[in-house]
């Protein structure tokens, strides 16, 4: 997915406890007519783990004639997570991969130098409408791996191991977490589950990463007795435990990791610890010199203008 820069305000008063150093709310984007909710990165800046960006696409349900693709874009430096909770989308990129995505599936496309890929909805969905729900969140790579060669990796709804404890259900999409281990390949150590609670469900949130978060998909938790609401990601204090529990039904995203070595910037869809290299990249787009999506390349993205934003540096947690 294409990257505007979109400041999000954060809740400071979650400083005060003890469990949550922040609550960081997202700021509601339209495009295309799908609401777009930009939790990182936030007005603080940081990074939790290697996510360095996280959007809530949705929940929409298109019209006839409504849905919007996105069109070829190009990334380095990262790698995308794509994972939807309704609808489905068609992945294309420059290495010829093409699938499409569903429901509790997982697209894992790492860009390392360079990559092109597309995001586009079905004939069925641009002509009868449909729904979209989902997250796609972007993770940084370790230094030593942002020139990795591009790759791409899809795993089913059903290669994702699930673990259910009575009213508590989790998908471990990445590393792992509740004793089991996800099939998809990570660049450093991190986590990324999805929760699903009835009403009374509950569990622990121990500190085996060093960067914890939790982002509320739908209905409303307590942590350690305070209550929150959807649509918010609850940063956790570093070697703090929490106990998290819904008197409704909800669902929620656990993720985290190891933090990275130093500062990485954020230009456009680019991620660098090196200023210089973005620039490159900017400069390789604009002349044409990535490598273009085979089945899908009448069209693109053209890059901003460079006055259009500075590159963002992006800190690890202190």
């Amino acid at each position: 997915m294409s990257f505007v820069p979109c400041p999000d305000p954060v809740d400071d008063a979650a400083a005060r406890r003890d469990g949550i150093e922040t609550v960081i709310v997202p700021r509601a984007r339209d495009i295309g007519g799908m609401e777009v909710g930009r939790v990182l990165p936030s007005a603080h800046g940081q990074m939790i783990g290697p996510f360095i960006f996280f959007d809530r696409m949705g929940p929409v349900r298109f019209s006839p004639g409504q849905a919007e693709d996105v069109r070829p874009h190009p990334h380095i430096g990262l790698a995308t997570v794509t994972y939807l909770f309704d609808g489905a989308m068609i992945h294309r990129d420059s290495l010829g991969s093409e699938r499409t995505i569903e429901p509790g599936a997982v697209n894992l496309m790492t860009a390392g130098r360079g990559i092109v890929h597309s995001e586009r909805h079905g004939g069925e969905v641009k002509a009868h409408g449909g729904a979209l729900f989902g997250i796609q969140s972007w993770v940084a790579l370790p230094k030593d791996k942002e020139e990795m060669p591009p790759g791409f990796f899809h795993a089913d709804a059903t290669a994702l191991p699930t673990v259910s404890d009575g009213p508590v259900s989790a998908r471990v999409v990445l590393g792992s977490a509740f004793g089991a281990t996800s099939p998809v390949p990570v660049a450093s150590p991190c986590i990324y589950a999805e929760v699903t609670l009835a009403a009374g469900g509950h569990f622990p949130v121990d500190p085996v990463h060093e960067d914890r978060a939790l982002f509320t998909v739908s209905g409303e938790v307590e942590v350690d007795g305070t209550s929150f609401p959807a649509g918010e990601m609850l940063v956790i204090r570093r070697g703090a435990s929490v106990s998290v529990r819904a008197a409704a039904p909800a669902r929620l995203m656990l993720l985290g990791g190891a933090p990275l070595e130093g500062p990485r910037y954020i230009w456009w869809n680019f991620v660098s610890s090196d200023l210089e290299r973005l620039n490159a990249a900017k400069e390789d787009w604009r002349q044409g010199r990535f490598t273009l999506i085979p089945s899908d390349h009448d069209e693109f993205i053209p890059a901003p203008e460079d006055g259009a934003g500075r590159p963002r540096p992006q800190m690890p947690r202190d």
